[in-house]
């Protein structure tokens, strides 16, 4: 029901903050004193009134109308003043946006109870109502654009005297809200992570909620804002919106319980269409063509496209979004998903993940209940039409072949490609599929999004590299799967009774007959473990030629980051590599909204929040700066461990150094060959070729293999890492 009440007994534009929230001794307009910024104002004279009035210009309390010293009433023609205005410098001039040029000055338009800065031009807005307007702003068409005095911006805080239920949670990774946060400015994928994943964790609860509570004034009367240097042209409404400075804003449609961050160096942009409605805009984002997002944060440099819709969501840094639907997922930074009908639903996805066309995930409810989840590992990428089940969880590099997958799924073996044989009706799933068959795609991730990566603010740096710790105990952890599974594969090929050998003993066995390539696994099916909710057989394909790839990832880690250390250690030995790296292999790591931390300091974070060490978000903030320092050492220390795990030793002796270092470079070189061999395939495909008359337009459309950057990138790194090597073994000798 609609309810309109006829106010007689108040002039429009005065007693904008309730009496009961006025603080004793304080006026209506003491917060909004201290977001303007410090002018000299002074009243109209007459001569000045005379003019306004002249100009078609009204106002009941000509003596609430302030300006500065340099003001020219000719500039403000047929526009209404209700409550105090103050007004900065008006002299003549023209603002000039792209090929758009209008005049400095107000016209036909209705100003209330608000600020403007210097040298701004707004005409035709219609309602401009408890506003601060920095300098050079350009307002022109929008129909109202007004702050409430119980205005939160999109944060999720309570005002003096509101009740809890006023809070505006945001239900990430759970439909049924079993992991809701709330929404602030500033607000990381990591501390999204910590809210909505520690949720047996009472007291860290108790505390973040607290420290968001304490980030913000919780006192009514705080006026919404619009940066110096913005545009906001063509629009509908913009209620209860904070936006930044250099924004550009044109022909959105709703703007509602917002903060819109942008700046010089990352202007953010929101185009035609647009409805955002309670959440937070990172900087530099672009959001356009019909996009709607409602209960959201979203990261820096961010894109929204193509009428994408996205719901209780955290969406992070250098994402793209384009026409799907997004709902309830906490997505940490680096995806992307371009493509309509695609849908993506109450998920933690880690990072540098695509999500391609017509794929569902998570769509399918199991339960009695909307209360199941997917969780999937960084560089998750289903393929075409793919649908999957709730409850899902997926290792890290996954790939899923188009299929509609009809039972739940459990995938822990990295850089797998998964596949939904119907013909067969068995899952097959080949472990290091990209490093087995697409090496290009592998090497050109961490690439890509390197490259992607344009924020200037850099709230939480993230960990590109498809080969860093939390992968590589991946890896770990599928050798003792494969070895396990080939083990018993072999001996029930000879009707050997499994239940008469431990674990330890059968995977010491599957590691023999995976190691030594024995002719007895070349007609063995390999079956995987509780990998699919179903009974139909999960089949692991190339189980062999999978444990040695895993083997070879492990190497070419642990070198690479060895390399890195004996590089900014100039006079450091064996000894001193050995006793400064050494000691117990830490193999619990926690992907912190892109940030890689071990999963012993994630504890520490979280006992120093609930003990009240922490007394701030930004001092959470700065725990994560501080573990992002140390990370290189860590990473350094577990690269020599896995060594150590690979040459089944502590230390690594003399002769196991020379023979990891050139094995190191084998390994290179094979990643090198296979990155040009993987993309020559693309060329050499007949059917590439169909559409080109003759190779020369083919290299001027598509180029040359040669001319490819990635593969002279990696041939580059190669050559480099040769030479590198070469050295690192004479000072080891």
């Amino acid at each position: 029901m609609t309810h309109v009440n006829l106010i007689l007994d108040q002039p429009l534009g005065y007693h904008f903050i309730p009496s009961e929230f006025l603080p004793k001794g304080k006026g209506e307009y003491y917060l909004r004193n201290a977001q303007s910024p410090k002018q000299t104002w002074r009243t109209l004279t007459s001569e000045e009134i005379e003019i306004l009035k002249s100009n078609g210009n009204r106002s009941d309390h000509w003596e609430d109308v302030w300006v500065r010293d340099v003001f020219d009433p000719s500039l403000i023609i047929r526009s209404t003043f209700y409550g105090r205005v103050r007004i900065g410098r008006i002299e003549k001039g023209t603002l000039e946006h792209h090929d758009l040029q209008e005049p400095v000055g107000i016209a036909d338009s209705t100003l209330i109870s608000s600020d403007i800065g210097d040298d701004v031009a707004i005409h035709h807005v219609h309602h401009l109502s408890h506003m601060v307007i920095g300098n050079r702003c350009l307002l022109m068409n929008i129909d109202e654009m007004l702050t409430t005095h119980h205005a939160k911006f999109g944060n999720g805080i309570l005002k003096d005297g509101e009740p809890e239920s006023s809070r505006a949670w945001i239900d990430v990774m759970n439909e049924a809200g079993g992991r809701r946060i709330l929404p602030f400015e500033g607000l990381l994928p990591a501390d999204a992570y910590l809210w909505a994943k520690y949720r047996d964790d009472a007291l860290l609860q108790q505390k973040l909620v607290a420290l968001t509570d304490t980030r913000f004034d919780s006192r009514h009367g705080s006026y919404g804002t619009v940066g110096d240097d913005s545009v906001i042209k063509h629009c509908r409404i913009l209620k209860d919106a904070r936006i930044g400075s250099h924004c550009f804003i044109q022909g959105a449609d709703k703007l509602e319980n917002v903060t819109v961050r942008s700046n010089a160096n990352e202007s953010t942009q929101i185009g035609e269409g647009v409805e955002l409605v309670d959440g937070i805009v990172g900087y530099g984002c672009h959001i356009w063509f019909g996009s709607k997002a409602v209960r959201f944060v979203l990261g820096n440099n961010c894109r929204l496209n193509y009428g994408a819709r996205l719901i209780h969501s955290v969406l992070g840094d250098n994402s793209t979004i384009s026409c799907c639907e997004v709902l309830n997922n906490l997505i940490f930074p680096g995806h992307e998903q371009h493509h309509n009908n695609s849908f993506l639903i109450a998920s933690v996805i880690l990072g540098q993940s695509n999500v391609a066309a017509g794929a569902t995930i998570g769509s399918n409810h199991n339960s009695r209940a909307n209360d199941n989840e997917v969780e999937a590992g960084r560089g998750f990428w289903p393929g075409l039409c793919t649908s999957i089940k709730h409850s899902s969880r997926f290792a890290s590099f996954t790939l899923l072949a188009k299929g509609a997958y009809p039972a739940e799924l459990n995938i822990p073996l990295p850089f797998s490609l998964v596949n939904n044989n119907e013909s067969q009706n068995q899952l097959e799933v080949m472990p290091a599929f990209g490093w087995l068959h697409n090496m290009y795609a592998l090497e050109r991730n961490p690439w890509k999004y390197q490259t992607r990566d344009e924020r200037v603010s850099k709230a939480q740096p993230i960990e590109f590299n498809s080969l860093a710790p939390d992968t590589i105990e991946e890896i770990i952890n599928a050798l003792g799967l494969l070895e396990l599974w080939t083990a018993k594969a072999s001996m029930k090929a000879q009707d050997k009774s499994v239940e008469s050998m431990s674990e330890k003993q059968l995977t010491a066995l599957g590691a023999s007959l995976l190691s030594e390539s024995s002719d007895a696994l070349k007609d063995l099916t390999v079956l995987g473990e509780n990998m699919e909710k179903s009974r139909r057989p999960t089949v692991i394909l190339h189980a062999e030629k999978s444990y040695h790839a895993y083997r070879q990832m492990l190497h070419l880690y642990a070198i690479r980051n060895l390399m890195a250390f004996i590089q900014n250690e100039p006079v450091i030995t064996r000894e001193g590599i050995h006793d400064t790296l050494g000691g117990k292999r830490m193999t619990d790591w926690v992907n912190l909204g892109g940030q890689l931390c071990p999963g012993t300091s994630v504890v520490k974070l979280r006992s120093d929040i609930g003990s009240g060490k922490l007394k701030s978000w930004d001092a959470i903030h700065n725990r994560y700066e501080a573990l992002w320092k140390k990370y290189p050492l860590e990473k350094q220390k577990h690269a020599y461990r896995v060594l150590c795990f690979l040459f089944k030793t502590k230390e690594i002796s003399k002769d196991q150094w020379n023979t990891a270092l050139d094995e190191a470079v084998r390994i290179q070189m094979l990643v090198s060959n296979r990155v040009y061999d993987s993309r020559k395939k693309d060329y050499e495909n007949p059917f590439i070729k169909l559409t080109f008359q003759n190779p020369e337009e083919m290299a001027q459309v598509i180029g040359t293999i040669d001319q490819n950057q990635l593969i002279q990138k990696v041939q580059k790194e190669t050559q480099a890492f040769k030479k590198e090597i070469g050295k690192i073994k004479k000072r080891l000798a």
